[in-house]
């Protein structure tokens, strides 16, 4: 277990002195309590000689001071070690959130964002419920245990001896019990895992839900997982349910072996009325810490297993990271690619691509479907690592380049708009620190969208939804690009950036492009031959391989896979006009 908390141990050094501060109110809260039945001892013992008004007031006060000393002590070491669980979760989710900040596309390629979201709320509190609440009962169990022994084996050793004869069998019951509830809520941690996963994608694809009406499916679908939840979660239950009486009843059978046992020994004399009656105090005393050990038990199995699930998010490395001694560097934008091939787990996607982009020019990619057009410009910002020398940026490897240096030179315009669910201007100013309203309204209007933001009733307050559903798909793509302007980036890259948008709205765009562009290297993909019939190179793609490279003319000129494309969307033009 302790291998599996590992991960937490600088976490909890942070704050040693609190932990410092939190045992010794744990020994003065316990150590002040344990003399609650020494009061009632001689008390009982004193009061047999004579009761009067002022033996009942002293030991009155004695007992009120030793439940407010105590109560002062347990509220400061709830206070501390409670404190402690929650600045730890703090810096934790801090720390997870920043590692997953820094991980690579390939590693929310595989991993469900309902299951990262999971482990970064529901797995983060059970750690946090183990360092506080599981923490501060053991304390207390151990510390009062051993001095309530301490007293009890003081009054009666004999006594002790029987009263403690069920703790071997306590022991193999918490033990087997532990083993059981850590591997059940492994499997309910999995179970809540899908449940997340599978609520965020019916959330994020509602209008695919509605327009395919799979309301019912998908109801009668969570309701069996939910189903299966519920499941496994009463069988968790239903352990916690046979463990606690366990061990109540073990207890309640040591109390009653006390109380035959130790009733005969004070009818022999062997021990005082008072020290009898301070025994079963003690005796009552430890029935709750002896009992909260099972619900500990169940924390601290809990907290384990959810660890070990964050931790393998913590002990994800990205594959995309700096070099060792990158230096901050100028950025032009010249970009070469030297016989550069590439896949994915082991599957190729492009094969010997020789090209070379001069800085202040411009290139156009076509090809159909899967030839590989996204992936080689997702090369370029180095959203996949290129194979080393194939890559090359102003005549050096991509990965001497810091990542922070690169990718604030790039202006990467995804196939895939997404917006964030936050104000129109929060979103094109994204990627910039402290924007101006100035430079949102530049960057706007270069885009083609300033228009329809100022004719929305809160123009660049708008907000715009989550993945901006309140937005048409040309308008989403329109503010996908004024967020990549803003940044006056050296090279510009849209993948298919432009599909959205009506032919008027993409000939405004690229005008735009084409002055704010000026002097800067710009890659665009598009399956329009009006897009890209301007660029100054023209490169079409064809299963991984460029079959076909150059000028608008010279490709017509070729009659080529280009000519084909150029001839069909013609075609195309004059029947829509028909």
């Amino acid at each position: 277990m302790l291998k599996n908390l590992r991960p937490l141990f600088p976490y909890m050094r942070k704050y040693r002195w609190g932990y410092v501060v939190g045992t010794l109110s744990v020994f003065l809260h316990n150590g002040i309590w344990i003399l609650f039945p020494q009061v009632i001892r001689r008390a009982v013992d004193d009061l047999q000689t004579g009761v009067t008004r002022h033996k009942l007031l002293i030991y009155a006060l004695l007992l009120l001071a030793v439940a407010g000393a105590k109560g002062i002590f347990q509220f400061l070491t709830r206070w501390v070690v409670i404190g402690i669980s929650r600045e730890v979760e703090f810096d934790l989710r801090n720390d997870l959130f920043k590692h997953l900040e820094g991980l690579s596309y390939s590693f929310y390629q595989r991993t469900r964002t309902g299951d990262i979201m999971a482990r970064a709320t529901n797995d983060l509190n059970a750690v946090r419920m183990l360092l506080g609440p599981a923490i501060m009962y053991t304390a207390n169990t151990i510390v009062f245990t051993a001095g309530a022994l301490a007293f009890m084996v003081t009054m009666s050793p004999k006594l002790t001896l029987y009263a403690f004869l069920p703790l071997p069998v306590v022991s193999i019951v918490v033990q087997y019990f532990g083993r059981r509830i850590h591997e059940r809520f492994e499997r309910i941690q999995a179970m809540f895992s899908d449940i997340s996963a599978r609520t965020q994608e019916n959330f994020a694809g509602a209008r695919v839900v509605r327009a395919y009406v799979q309301e019912e499916a998908e109801i009668a679908s969570f309701e069996t997982t939910n189903l299966e939840y519920i499941a496994r979660s009463l069988k968790l239950v239903r352990l916690m349910g046979m463990l606690w009486p366990t061990l109540e009843t073990l207890l309640g059978l040591a109390v009653v072996l006390v109380f035959w046992l130790g009733s005969r020994e004070v009818l022999l004399h062997h021990m005082s009325t008072g020290d009898f009656v301070s025994y079963l105090f003690y005796m009552a005393m430890l029935t709750w810490p002896i009992i909260a050990l099972g619900w500990v038990i169940n924390i601290f199995q809990r907290g384990t297993a959810s660890m070990v699930r964050i931790n393998e998010i913590l002990t994800e490395t990205s594959e995309v990271r700096d070099a060792p001694g990158a230096q901050p560097s100028a950025i032009r934008g010249d970009i070469e690619f030297r016989n550069l091939s590439f896949g994915y787990n082991g599957t190729p996607v492009l094969r010997g691509i020789d090209l070379r982009v001069p800085a202040g020019t411009s290139l156009a990619i076509v090809g159909p479907t899967g030839s590989g057009k996204s992936t080689l410009v997702s090369l370029v910002p180095r959203i996949y690592n290129s194979p080393p020398g194939t890559l090359l940026l102003d005549g050096r490897p991509l990965n001497e380049y810091r990542l922070s240096d690169l990718r604030h030179a790039i202006g990467f315009v995804p196939q895939e708009t997404f917006l964030f669910s936050d104000s129109v201007r929060e979103n094109i100013a994204f990627g910039v620190d402290s924007a101006s309203d100035e430079q949102v309204r530049v960057a706007a209007e270069g885009a083609n969208i300033a228009a329809d933001i100022e004719a929305f009733p809160q123009q660049y307050g708008t907000i715009v939804g989550e993945r901006g559903l309140t937005l048409s798909g040309g308008q989403k793509q329109r503010t996908a690009i004024a967020r990549a302007l803003i940044r006056d980036p050296r090279i510009l890259i849209l993948d298919d950036a432009l599909s959205s948008v009506d032919t008027y709205t993409e000939e405004k765009i690229l005008d735009h492009l084409r002055e704010i562009m000026q002097g800067r290297t710009t890659i665009f993909i598009s399956h329009r031959v009006s897009t890209v019939r301007n660029a100054d190179q023209i490169a079409v793609l064809h299963d991984g391989r460029i079959v076909e490279l150059g000028a608008h003319d010279d490709l017509i000129a070729r009659n080529g896979y280009y000519s084909d494309l150029y001839n069909k969307q013609l075609l195309e033009e004059e029947l829509a006009r028909v």
